[in-house]
């Protein structure tokens, strides 16, 4: 019998490519966040766009790991 993944890998899997995504493009134009936001609370020398970019690097690490380890639990309860 085949079992499907929890709705929780799917989360975790959709998460993780939304913070990666968001990751490649704040490393590519930091800027954007202060386009859509309006805003500068670093006085622009960048060190908010840095923490952004660290802060969804181990967001989407972690996600991808989470979303990995629930994908080999639904592998491992087939067999």
């Amino acid at each position: 019998m085949v079992r499907k993944p929890r709705a929780r890998f799917w989360i975790e899997a959709g998460l993780a490519a939304l913070t990666t995504i968001l990751f490649i493009v704040t490393v590519i134009s930091r800027e954007w966040i202060e386009a859509i936001f309006k805003v500068d609370p670093d006085g622009g020398d960048g060190s908010l766009e840095w923490a952004i970019v660290a802060a969804l690097f181990v967001a989407s690490l972690s996600l991808s790991l989470l979303a990995r380890f629930e994908w080999h639990r639904t592998v491992a309860t087939e067999g």
